[in-house]
């Protein structure tokens, strides 16, 4: 079986060239499909043309190999995944009219011929509904994706990387307030990692893992510090409860060129999907940004919870924030476990049940930090989250001690959204590495101290803002001065003519 490619166009594509080329693809969707609902479709065509594509590299690889022998060339030893006859892009291509039975079809038997790596990697998007996607649409999309060759001689895997978050962003500044469940603003997922510090050959866990970025980050880090990649297979996992979000998250994975995870959906706090026996699996780096104060996340099942995740205190019904903490330190490997998890404030400060559960985390001394960011910079709220540091074995110096960082004024203000930039990640980072008291922005603060608020970690407790008052001369406060009596003056002036026309004066 002959496989050609699916298009003309040979060019070594660039970021802005493919960026610009998938927001035109979104855009050939708008109007039938609800923005919302743009990267359920995008995202799997953009993996199928990208996988059609590989395999065609490396189907003309290995013919050339063999020379010219076909039948070789199929072997599946000779492709990283395999695209079964009949279900290659260009099949789907051909047609003209039932697209949507086409590609539906197309990539089902794709995942069923990789039950190991691709099961559910397409969602469930709804291809066959005419009535949104109807075939003359189907063809204009396919035709626009057919445009670029997607493969790795002229596609780098960084780059596809890139322009697949792009499109993970562009979607989020669509539709913001739904974009929180699964986008967290790079800047802060930079920061997180900074901080975390991943080594080469560490296992690394996102319990809510969304799009994936947090997991691809970190291995970025990795290699950016010279780590080596290869100890890196087989050590990044997360779980996800949204079928489309966590099918994205593997397809931005594997686009990243990541070779070896484990993403898998399900509820982690009822249903974590990573454990041994009746206990956790345990991962060095844990990290997450968990949906905020969730209700019905669970209760019912952690009041006999198996996995022992209520070791602190059962949280409200109505708020699991102290939830997703909970099952991250149980998370945390010993000695080497650490984890960074964005919260709302309120979970320095309120009281009742997720009170009692902080006064315990914090007498376990596995507190390191509390770092509080500026307001508008996640997507979905206003609000100004905090990001709480743990170690399960802090460093000597760090005992009995919290690092508060008051990092409120590190943003960039933006129209819509503020922003974190890279500047303000080396200004937060470098307090935090450095540990120690900065006036109006960082204090470390003993556990005398906040036992003594009453284990509250409202970080204006602790950390004081550096009041800048202005400077005037003698003579700018006198002429202030005189002005002031002046205004004075005149406003009682109007105040007697007004009471003698009402004659309520002698």
């Amino acid at each position: 079986m002959s496989r050609k490619n699916g298009n003309n166009n040979s060019v070594d594509l660039d970021i802005g060239t493919l960026s610009g080329h998938l927001w035109e693809a979104a855009n050939i969707l708008r109007g039938p499909v609800d923005a919302a609902d743009f990267k359920t479709y995008i995202f799997p065509l953009l993996f199928f043309k990208r996988l059609s594509d590989v395999y065609d590299e490396e189907y003309a690889v290995a013919l050339e190999e063999s020379d010219g022998d076909v039948e070789f060339a199929q072997f599946p030893e000779n492709h990283r995944f395999q695209v079964p006859e009949g279900c290659h892009w260009k099949d789907v291509r051909a047609k003209s009219a039932n697209i949507g039975h086409a590609l539906q079809k197309a990539m089902r038997c794709i995942e069923q011929a990789n039950p190991d790596t691709l099961h559910g990697i397409f969602g469930d998007a709804q291809w066959t509904n005419k009535d949104r996607l109807s075939d003359a649409l189907l063809k204009d999309l396919i035709e626009h994706f057919s445009s670029l060759n997607l493969g790795n001689k002229h596609c780098k895997a960084d780059i596809l990387g890139q322009a697949y978050e792009y499109l993970i962003k562009k979607f989020a500044d669509l539709t913001n307030k739904k974009a929180g469940e699964f986008y967290t603003p790079r800047s802060v997922v930079a920061l997180m990692v900074r901080i975390l510090a991943p080594k080469a050959g560490e296992t690394i866990y996102d319990p809510a893992c969304g799009t994936g970025g947090m997991l691809l980050e970190a291995l970025h880090d990795v290699k950016e510090h010279g780590g080596d990649e290869n100890l890196m297979l087989g050590k990044l996992y997360g779980q996800e409860k949204n079928l489309t979000t966590s099918s994205i998250a593997r397809m931005n994975l594997f686009l990243h060129g990541a070779e070896d995870f484990h993403i898998e959906r399900g509820d982690t706090l009822r249903l974590p999907a990573f454990y041994s026996g009746d206990s956790l699996a345990t991962f060095d780096c844990v990290i997450a940004n968990p949906p905020f104060s969730l209700e019905k996340w669970g209760d019912d099942v952690w009041i006999n919870d198996p996995y022992g995740r209520n070791f602190a205190g059962l949280p409200p019904a109505k708020s699991g924030d102290f939830a997703w903490v909970q099952h991250m330190i149980k998370s945390m490997a010993r000695k080497t476990g650490r984890m960074a998890v964005v919260l709302p404030h309120g979970v320095l400060f309120r009281m009742s049940k997720e009170g009692e559960i902080r006064r315990k985390l914090l007498e376990m001394d596995i507190l390191e930090a509390v770092i509080g960011v500026g307001q508008n910079i996640f997507y979905g709220t206003g609000l100004a989250p905090c990001v709480l540091v743990f170690r399960d074995s802090k460093p000597k110096a760090h005992r009995q001690k919290v690092l508060f960082i008051d990092a409120s004024k590190e943003f960039k203000t933006g129209r819509a959204q503020n922003e974190l930039l890279p500047e303000h990640v080396d200004n937060i980072h470098r307090w935090y590495e450095g540990y120690q008291d900065v006036e109006g922005i960082c204090r470390v603060v003993t556990l005398d101290e906040i036992r003594e608020n009453d284990f509250n970690l409202n970080i204006p407790r602790y950390v004081e803002p550096v009041i800048e008052e202005e400077s005037m001369t003698i003579d700018q406060a006198i002429a202030n001065l005189k002005e002031s009596l002046q205004a004075a003056y005149a406003a009682e002036d109007r105040l007697k003519a007004l009471l003698e026309k009402e004659g309520l004066m002698a």
